[in-house]
């Protein structure tokens, strides 16, 4: 439980409420700390993984706890940002914006429950669906979009035309989380129609 993967998961989860404090906290100040809090427990994600490959360092509790950490912090991060336009962006043009944020977070939050029911399901049946590159290029993307998001204007100054990259980048993670959620759901179907087909 206390080997480095499993302990840079646990730290992911305990910046994920400093993050927080951060993002609500008014000035540019806290939003940079925010933005370093997210990075940080975003590379923490990569690191933890790498290390566990090469420590040889697998454990039942990282397998458990490391997807439930990405999601809680994903998951805020989104719910902030959503949040964040519904109370400062009143004009039609910032609603816009506010509902470019809302629809690809609903999407990828949607996936991310659905994933976690079915891998609940497909574990207990002993069906396993590995993860493709195609799902670790997706959540790379993703990062990358919320991580920009949150620097928001900050980042649109020192990077004209950044926030608009954002957006579009949250939107390609939103897709590509639609795609690969379907290998997970394609693999429940094949065991629900293998298992009606044996009964009859």
């Amino acid at each position: 439980m206390f080997q480095i993967p499993n302990a840079l998961t646990v730290l992911r989860i305990l910046l994920v409420p400093v993050f927080a404090i951060a993002f609500v906290i008014p000035g540019e100040a806290a939003r940079l700390t925010a933005f370093a809090v997210f990075c940080v427990a975003g590379l923490s994600d990569a690191v933890d993984g790498f290390a566990a490959r090469k420590l040889n360092a697998g454990s039942d509790f990282g397998r458990m706890l490391d997807p439930i950490a990405d999601k809680i912090l994903v998951g805020v991060a989104l719910m902030m940002l959503v949040a964040e336009g519904s109370v400062r962006e009143f004009n039609l043009t910032m609603g816009l914006a506010s509902l470019l944020k809302l629809v690809p977070a609903l999407v990828i939050l949607s996936r991310e429950i659905l994933i976690s029911g079915l891998r609940e399901f497909l574990a207990g049946v002993s069906v396993s669906v590995p993860v493709s590159s195609i799902a670790k290029l997706k959540t790379s993307i993703q990062m990358i979009a919320i991580g920009a998001m949150i620097l928001g204007p900050i980042a649109d100054r020192w990077i004209p035309g950044s926030l608009a990259l954002a957006y579009t980048a949250l939107w390609v993670a939103a897709g590509l989380t639609v795609y690969t959620g379907y290998s997970y759901f394609r693999a429940g179907l094949v065991y629900a129609r293998s298992r009606r087909e044996g009964a009859t």
